[in-house]
C-alpha cells in the first residue's frame, strides 16, 4: 500500500525562527497537514482564538507577547491541544508552561517524528481515541501507520483522500460540514472554492465502497457504522 501520510488535521505553528517555522511548517504539509503559521505571540493569538485548529505548537519565546501569556490568553476561550517547543528547558519552565495550560512539551532540539508523534498522541486524546486503529465494518484505519485497510487488503489512497477518511472516521456518527472539511484539510493558501472535496468523496468511494460516505445534501457528509 502506499502510506497516506499523517494526520487529516489543521494545525498552527507558533515559532519566531523563521528557518524553524518554515521548516516546521513545510516537513508537517509533507506529512499531510494543513499548516498555518505565526511568527509572533500575537499574531498567533489572534489566529489560535479565531480558528478551530486540532493542534499548536507554540515556541514560548516569542516576540510581541511570550508563549505562557499566549497560552494564558487562550485558555480563556479555547481548549486547543497545545505542545509547547522550546530551548528552556529546565523545571521550573516546563512546569510553568503545564501550568499554563499547555499538554505536552518538547525541548529543542528535537527530531520530526518525535513531534508528528506526540502531535498524533494529543489529537487523539482530544477526539477520545484512545488508539490509533479506527475500525468501521472492514475498514481499518491506523492513525499511526496511516495506513488503510478493507477486508484484509492494503487500499492505496492519496494524502488528501486519507485526509478525509480520517476525519470522518474520528466523527462517525456525526456531521462532518464542507466548512468542517475545508478547514481541516486546507491550509490558508488551499483553494477552497473548488470542488476538491467532491473530488476526493467519489475517489474514496471508489476505493472503499459507495455506501462508505454518507452524503448529508446540503449540510456535509458523514460515515456511520
Amino acid at each position: 500500500m502506499v502510506a497516506a501520510m499523517e494526520l487529516d488535521m489543521r494545525l498552527l505553528v507558533v515559532e519566531d525562527e523563521r528557518d524553524l517555522l518554515e521548516a516546521l511548517a513545510q516537513s508537517l504539509r509533507e506529512a499531510g497537514y494543513a499548516v498555518d503559521e505565526a511568527s509572533d505571540g500575537r499574531t498567533g493569538l489572534y489566529k489560535a482564538a479565531g480558528t478551530e485548529y486540532d493542534a499548536i505548537v507554540l515556541d514560548l519565546m516569542l516576540p510581541g507577547m511570550n508563549g505562557w501569556e499566549l497560552l494564558r490568553e487562550l485558555r480563556k476561550s479555547r481548549k486547543t491541544p497545545v505542545l509547547i517547543l522550546t530551548a528552556r528547558d529546565t523545571l521550573p519552565d516546563r512546569v510553568k508552561g503545564l501550568d499554563a495550560g499547555a499538554d505536552d512539551y518538547l525541548a529543542k532540539p528535537f527530531e520530526l517524528p518525535e513531534l508528528q508523534a506526540r502531535l498524533r498522541a494529543l489529537i487523539r486524546r482530544t477526539t477520545g481515541q484512545a488508539t490509533p486503529i479506527l475500525e468501521i465494518g472492514e475498514v481499518a484505519i491506523d492513525t499511526a501507520q496511516r495506513t488503510v485497510h478493507k477486508g484484509g487488503e492494503s487500499v492505496p489512497l492519496t494524502p488528501r483522500e486519507y485526509a478525509l477518511v480520517e476525519l470522518l472516521a474520528l466523527h462517525r456518527g456525526k456531521l462532518v460540514t464542507r466548512t468542517m472539511i475545508y478547514d481541516h484539510l486546507f491550509d490558508d493558501s488551499g483553494d477552497t472554492l473548488s470542488n476538491l472535496v467532491d473530488v476526493h468523496v467519489a475517489n474514496v468511494r471508489r476505493k472503499l465502497g459507495k455506501d462508505f460516505i454518507t452524503t448529508r445534501r446540503g449540510e456535509g457528509y458523514q460515515i456511520d457504522g
